[in-house]
């Protein structure tokens, strides 16, 4: 039996390897940062301060004016504001800081005064700053973007600063980008102070030991229009005296004393007597007398004691119906108690009126 023996033969085909390889061309990238104008925020603290040359009734040197409640300031007196500057190129690119005074609001005015970098944002923090960028309220110090200011304009002179003026706090940065804080304040700087007087104070061929009436005198606040300026009032005065050789005498020697004057003022709803009466008033006809002074509180200060009009409600400090406002006026009428015996003119001789800006 013949046995097929069957080869089975394979053949191996050995063909090159091709291996995929991907290629392509490089793409430039262009990145563009915004140039991001600074934002100032006002954070809770502004107050006014007082100065040295003029206390007033309340407050002293660097103390705050809490009885400013009129856009007035003088010369010496301080308006400070508590700033938070952002700049989310960096806070190294805040340039400067400052103060502004103009002719309008924003940007651009003219710079009195540098803000000084204070820490208080890392102790206090943010809260009262009302920072935002559009919708987003930011309520933590950012200190890689953010710098904490004290700003303190002090006015000038009337010289360098007299009139009407917008002020705000500005900040620019290195690439000349500018923001200013939203609250523009507007002010009177160093507005001028003056008293108007309408009358005389005279009496003709008085009787000796009577009473006799002068005419109706008007004393107003003759402030610039427009700057708010209220004034309390004060009223002194000083003997008098016959300045010719008449052999004056009244009584006793030839001086007719400042106690025989007295007056009664009026002034809107108030007066010296009837329901509002003034405490100091003598008598059922309410004249109320008269102190002696040659200068704003002196002798002695005038407050509680010269003022012409105690009439009416107090805010504590201040008789309402003793302050005049730009333009208003107090009607006063002096009478004279002329003592018996008396003999000469008497017309030598003062009464002073004064206004204080408060």
């Amino acid at each position: 039996m013949k046995k097929l023996i069957t080869l089975s033969v394979m053949a191996l085909l050995v063909l090159p390897m091709v291996m995929a390889v991907s290629t392509g061309t490089g793409v430039g990238v262009d990145i563009e940062t915004e140039d991001f104008a600074p934002l100032v925020w006002m954070c809770g603290a502004r107050h006014v301060f007082d100065d040295a040359t003029g206390p007033g009734r309340i407050t002293g040197d660097g103390e705050v004016m809490w009885e400013r409640s009129n856009n007035y300031a003088f010369e010496g007196e301080q308006i400070m504001w508590k700033i938070l500057v952002m700049d989310k190129n960096g806070k190294e690119k805040i340039e400067d800081v400052f103060a502004t005074i103009g002719d309008s609001q924003g940007e651009g005015n003219d710079i009195e005064v540098n803000c000084q970098r204070e820490d208080w944002a890392y102790e206090k923090g943010i809260e009262q700053c009302n920072a935002r960028i559009g919708e987003e309220e930011i309520t933590e110090f950012e200190p890689e973007t953010m710098e904490a200011y004290v700003c303190r304009l002090t006015v000038e002179t009337p010289e360098s600063m007299y009139g009407e003026y917008w002020i705000t706090v500005e900040a620019v940065d290195l690439d000349g980008l500018s923001g200013t804080m939203d609250e523009n304040e507007y002010w009177f700087l160093n507005p001028e102070v003056a008293l108007s007087i309408e009358g005389d104070i005279s009496f003709s061929e008085v009787r000796p030991g009577t009473s006799s009436y002068s005419e109706t005198l008007l004393v107003g606040n003759d402030a610039n229009d427009g700057s708010g300026v209220l004034l309390d009032m004060f009223i002194s005065g000083t003997d008098f005296y016959d300045s010719s050789s008449s052999g004056a005498m009244c009584p006793t020697t030839n001086q007719l004393s400042l106690d025989t004057f007295s007056y009664y003022a009026t002034h809107g709803a108030y007066a010296t007597g009837g329901i509002n009466w003034d405490p100091r008033a003598l008598g059922p006809e309410g004249y109320v007398p008269i102190n002696y002074g040659v200068g704003f509180n002196d002798p002695n200060p005038f407050y509680d004691v010269n003022e012409i009009m105690q009439s009416g409600p107090t805010d504590g400090n201040y008789y309402l119906a003793n302050i005049l406002s730009p333009g208003s006026e107090m009607a006063l009428t002096f009478r004279l108690d002329l003592p018996e015996p008396c003999n000469g003119d008497f017309d030598t001789g003062s009464i002073y009126f004064w206004g204080e800006a408060i």
